[in-house]
């Protein structure tokens, strides 16, 4: 199982991998996304219990799926348990 921490954590981790592939800076993505740039951050973070209108307004913008999203968040959660 995992704490909600982790969980944040791990999402926050996998929107910033996701981010950083695409190359796009937080302001770019808030945008896209139609958020604000320090909403983004605090995501990247950790720090936000993410809506699902967000996470689908997050994947959108990152040219990938909430469910791939949510994937990869996954595999970001089992390597922050590992550690």
């Amino acid at each position: 199982m995992w704490d909600d921490k982790k969980l944040q954590r791990a999402f926050g981790l996998a929107v910033r991998r996701a981010r950083e592939r695409l190359d796009v800076s937080q302001d770019m993505l808030a945008e896209l996304a139609g958020l604000h740039r320090t909403y983004v951050g605090s995501v990247e973070r950790g720090e936000r219990n993410v809506s699902l209108i967000n996470i689908a307004a997050l994947a959108k913008a990152l040219r990938t799926t909430p469910s791939k999203l949510m994937a990869d968040c996954e595999v970001c959660l089992k390597s922050l348990q590992t550690r």
